[in-house]
């Protein structure tokens, strides 16, 4: 993704589903950008939706460029969620989650952030901080094998004047940040996100999961930010076990990459 131009947030009456929408309304803010919001009909008739379209339009139609549009899908809520994206070709999905336990819903988000092909932010109920200022990329030992997907980032953090703060956390022996693959990482992370990348920290932690919240915790990060499973060399990528620990329990909006 290289151009923002619209965003789909899946939509149930649920309060997760409506921290998704003040999310997305600030996410967008007064940019050229349109919210496509997806009710699910199963969750709600026309008429709940219609009334629902109504209220957000008085009460966000002033803080964006773009009205909101509503479209409406029945049946597999990731596969109705996927179809809608490709339908509208919107380039970005924003869901809420209730998070800290494995629900049926957060299953559902799982699969979602397994089977996009688009870059997809989880944002957990209980998110209160709406700025956007500093995003921790977790980065694994191996090679980034294809840079171009760091466009995306960049093309957020150009949004909001944001600083990246790449970390990768060490739970072996083995040493970091001197071989010749961290040196190929550093090259490209420079290149690809230009001034706004701040640092590469390299940390020790048994617990990668623990590793990532506590430098989040620490360093005021407001997002954190994978990359897909397909994005690295010959070796594990981030994705897969962790990304749905970090879906799963992270008190910050979660992004994946692509």
């Amino acid at each position: 993704m290289e151009k923002l131009t619209s965003i789909l947030v899946p939509f149930d009456f649920s309060e997760s589903a409506r921290t998704a929408i003040e999310y997305a309304v600030n996410f967008v803010g007064r940019q050229d950008i349109e919210i496509n919001v997806l009710h699910m009909t199963e969750n709600g008739g026309a008429d709940d939706a219609k009334k629902a379209a109504e209220e957000m339009n008085d009460q966000y139609g002033k803080r964006l460029k773009k009205p909101m549009r509503w479209v409406s899908g029945r049946g597999s809520l990731t596969e109705t969620i996927l179809e809608t994206r490709e339908k509208k070709k919107t380039e970005m999905i924003i869901m809420g989650t209730s998070g800290l336990s494995e629900t049926e819903e957060m299953t559902h988000t799982a699969e979602l952030v397994a089977a996009a092909s688009c870059p997809v932010i989880v944002v957990p109920e209980n998110t209160e901080k709406q700025e956007l200022l500093n995003i921790c990329l977790v980065l694994g030992r191996d090679e980034i094998d294809e840079p171009r997907s760091l466009y995306t980032l960049l093309e957020i953090v150009r949004l909001f004047d944001a600083k990246v703060h790449v970390l990768t956390i060490k739970n072996t022996d083995e040493t970091i940040g001197y071989s010749d693959i961290d040196e190929k990482n550093e090259n490209t992370l420079m290149y690809y996100l230009e001034s706004f990348y701040s640092e590469h920290t390299y940390l020790e932690n048994k617990d990668i999961v623990k590793g990532i919240f506590s430098y989040a915790d620490t360093h005021e990060i407001d997002m954190i930010a994978l990359l897909p499973r397909n994005q690295v060399k010959n070796g594990t990528p981030t994705g897969g076990l962790l990304t749905r620990e970090l879906v799963f329990h992270s008190r910050i909006p979660v992004l994946t990459v692509h």
